[in-house]
């Protein structure tokens, strides 16, 4: 090796891949190194963003991703509140094309081959690899609600992936008969975004409050407490007072059945008869996960410092997928996360400096107009998880001119976040 010394080189290579025999990389025969992004929301788009930005021109970088639009699931409740226009959650990814030198191909990973370093597309072609990034996103555990399935997301839409199901949703609520009700299903833990279900169930009373005001809202959690609970219950009573109702499964009894024909749920309290509703299943990573052996259970354990996958050194997995310990699976933590490991990955390839792991979110939810709330907090990289620096919450109680403060916050961070991942 006449560039590198052998100890460099292992470094680069991971010392893994080394002592598992693994073809050479390309960087190591004289090519550019190659970094290859499944996943094009939060956690890729800025993965692929800071690697080809950062590297100067010197690694080259690729996105897989199939859609051509990517609509944010982080301010899709806002849409859903007639807050926001459908066009304003949707974004492409020329800047990340033509500002950085992207190669961005719409297209399904349908597998990937560690040992080879390649990923197979729904094309057929296979494209090589010395760093692989998955950000997949989540997919849904139908099954675990008994009765739910595939095939009843269009009727009882789940609306908890990027795409059209949210459209869906809001014209359902939108029809909804005079004093008719609302039934809303949230997720077991964990799932993406905490507080996502319950900014839902805001969104939705304010659509009715103003077309629908005798309406009701049932909320059938299989958990027994949820994100900023005190603060969307006091926002609750204060703009929609007695049209929330909240049944945790310790006084439900838990959902026996959904009768998706009948639009009915059986607990053991009793049987809830809806006019339209969403239902978000349980939760584990994107399928690619499973196909690249990264996963253990339903998420795939990470190295804290690098957020590479404990099953395979040249693969780094972000965002909802990751088991990111205390950080919670939001649109923020992804692109928090994929800055830490595009860092890693161009100290690994390049040589370039590699600087210790930080780590942020914030989740904010919007209860009624102005009325504006988050939490959050900043990580650092311990030794076998990420860990908690420090933590804030809105406080119940708080005045207007905060609470509107919050909300403008939020809408400022949307604007710089979608900058930040899209280029």
């Amino acid at each position: 090796m006449t560039d590198f010394t052998r100890r460099q080189f292992t470094g680069l290579l991971g010392l893994g891949a080394v002592q598992a025999g693994l073809s050479l990389p390309a960087y190591a025969q004289g090519a550019k190194p190659r970094v290859v992004v499944i996943g094009g929301g939060a956690g890729g788009a800025t993965a692929a963003r800071y690697s080809a930005k950062g590297s100067k021109g010197a690694i080259d970088v690729t996105l897989i991703e199939p859609s051509r639009k990517y609509y944010t699931c982080f301010f899709s409740n806002l849409y859903l509140g007639g807050y926001r226009d459908y066009s304003m959650i949707g974004h492409t990814y020329d800047g990340l094309a033509a500002n950085h030198g992207v190669n961005v191909i719409h297209d399904w990973a349908v597998g990937v081959d560690g040992a080879a370093r390649s990923v197979e597309l729904g094309s057929g072609v296979k494209i090589g690899y010395d760093r692989l990034v998955i950000s997949p996103g989540i997919d849904l555990k139908y099954e675990s609600v008994p009765g739910y399935s595939i095939d009843a997301q269009d009727t009882m839409p789940h609306a908890w992936k990027s795409g059209t199901q949210v459209a869906l949703l809001k014209a359902q609520v939108e029809a909804m008969r005079e004093g008719g009700t609302f039934v809303m299903v949230p997720p077991p833990n964990p799932y993406r975004c905490p507080p996502g279900p319950y900014e839902r169930i805001s969104m939705i009373a304010h659509i009715l409050k103003n077309k629908n005001p005798t309406a009701k809202i049932v909320v059938l959690d299989p958990k027994e407490k949820f994100s900023k609970q005190g603060l969307f219950m006091e926002g609750w009573e204060r703009h929609y007072p007695g049209m929330v109702e909240w049944i945790p499964a310790s006084i439900s009894g838990g959902i026996q059945n959904v009768n998706v024909d009948a639009m009915e749920f059986q607990t053991d309290l009793d049987t809830f008869k809806a006019d339209a509703a969403s239902v978000v299943p349980a939760q584990k990573a994107g399928t690619i996960c499973d196909r690249a052996g990264i996963t253990d259970g339903d998420w795939c354990p990470i190295v804290p410092a690098t957020m590479q996958s404990r099953a395979d050194p040249n693969i780094h997995v972000l965002g909802d997928a990751s088991v990111a310990s205390a950080m919670p699976k939001s649109g923020f933590s992804a692109n928090s996360q994929a800055k830490v490991a595009a860092n890693a990955i161009r100290g690994a390839l390049t040589g370039s400096r590699v600087f210790p792991a930080r780590f942020a979110n914030t989740c904010w939810s919007l209860i009624e107009d102005n009325d504006g709330v988050k939490v959050g907090a900043n990580y650092k990289a311990g030794e076998s998880k990420i860990e908690v620096v420090d933590s804030f919450v809105s406080k119940t109680g708080e005045d207007d001119d905060l609470r509107k403060s919050t909300y403008e916050e939020s809408e400022a961070w949307y604007s710089a976040i979608t900058a930040d991942m899209f280029g």
